[in-house]
C-alpha cells in the first residue's frame, strides 16, 4: 500500500496542528471573544511571527517557494518548536533539498553484527530507516520477543513499528505502551521527511494508518522526533518487569540505521532479571 505523503500537504498540516496547540495566553496575547476552534487564529500567529496573514495562509496551503530562514525561525519561535521540529519544518518547506535521492537497500555489514554480538550483558538490535530489524544479538531478540533471523528464509524482517501497533503482545511488553507508540510514530514522521522518495517507508505509514486506529490517532497529532537515548520499562513474560537504559548509536555511513543498546544499572533487580533472560536464550 502506498502512502499519499506530500511535503506540501504535510507542511500545512504540521503548521495547523502546532497553531491549534497554542493558546493566546501562552504567547502573551489577550483572548477576546468566543473562539470556534482551539488555538491561535491565523492572523494572530502571523502578527506574532512578523509576517502578513496572506503569506502565512499560503504556507498553510503548502506554498513554500523561497521561504527564508528568518521566516522559519520566527514561526519556530512563536510555535515553540523543539530543535528537531524546527529541522522538520525546514525539510517540509524546502523539499528539493532531500528529494530525488535513490534509496539503497539496507544491509548489515558483518562487522556491525560482530559489534552487536560482543555487547556482553546488553540487549542490542540494529534498526533501519523503515524500522526494520536488520540484526541483533540473542538477548536483543529475546527482549523484544522477536524470532532470530534465519539467513536461508525468505520471510520479511521483523519491523518494530508493525510489532508495536499490530501485535497485541506489545501492549503487554510495554507497560507505558502509549509512550512507546508515540515514540515510534514520531520517528516515522521524522524519517519520512528525511527520505521523501522511499516508497517502502511511506507504504508502511499507509499500512499502519489503515490497520491501526491508534497509529492514525497519534499520527494526526504530528509528533516529530528522532530515535533518542531514553529509559524504558519492559514487562517481559519470562522474567518480569525491567527498567532499562536505551542508548542509540548511529552508523555514519548508513543514514537512518542505528544500534539500540538496552542495559540495566548495576546492582538493580532489572540487571538481575536481564541476566536471567540472557541465560534463558
Amino acid at each position: 500500500m502506498r502512502s499519499t505523503w506530500s511535503s506540501s500537504t504535510e507542511l500545512g498540516a504540521f503548521l495547523r496542528s502546532r497553531r491549534a496547540a497554542l493558546t493566546p495566553e501562552e504567547t502573551g496575547m489577550s483572548s477576546f471573544g468566543q473562539r470556534r476552534v482551539p488555538g491561535l487564529r491565523r492572523e494572530e500567529l502571523a502578527h506574532l511571527a512578523g509576517i502578513s496573514v496572506t503569506y502565512y495562509t499560503r504556507l498553510e496551503r503548502g506554498e513554500s517557494h523561497q521561504v527564508s530562514d528568518s521566516v522559519l525561525d520566527s514561526l519556530a519561535r512563536v510555535l515553540k518548536l523543539t530543535p528537531e521540529e524546527r529541522a522538520y519544518l525546514d525539510r517540509l518547506a524546502r523539499p528539493s533539498r532531500t528529494a530525488n535521492h535513490r534509496e539503497e537497500p539496507e544491509k548489515l555489514r558483518p562487522a556491525v553484527q560482530a559489534l552487536v554480538d560482543s555487547a556482553g550483558g546488553q540487549a542490542a538490535i540494529v534498526v533501519g530507516r523503515r524500522a526494520d530489524v536488520l540484526g541483533g544479538n540473542r538477548l536483543g531478540y529475546a527482549l523484544w520477543g522477536l524470532p532470530a533471523p534465519d539467513p536461508a528464509s525468505d520471510e520479511p524482517r521483523p519491523n518494530i513499528a508493525r510489532t508495536t501497533f499490530l501485535d497485541m503482545s506489545a501492549r503487554d511488553l510495554f507497560p507505558d505502551w502509549e509512550s512507546q507508540a508515540r515514540d515510534i510514530t514520531a520517528y516515522l514522521r521524522h524519517a519520512a521527511a528525511h527520505h521523501p522518495d522511499d516508497q517502502e517507508l511511506h507504504a508502511l505509514i499507509g499500512e499502519l494508518s489503515v490497520h491501526s486506529a491508534d497509529f492514525s490517532r497519534i499520527w494526526t497529532d504530528h509528533p516529530v522526533s528522532d530515535c533518542l537515548a531514553s529509559q524504558r520499562e519492559y514487562r517481559h513474560p519470562q522474567v518480569g518487569t525491567m527498567r532499562l537504559n536505551e542508548e542509540v548509536v548511529r552508523l555514519t555511513d548508513a543514514p537512518g540505521t542505528r544500534i539500540i543498546f538496552s542495559g540495566a544499572d548495576k546492582g538493580t533487580e532489572s540487571a538481575e532479571r536481564l541476566r536471567l533472560l540472557a541465560t534463558l536464550t
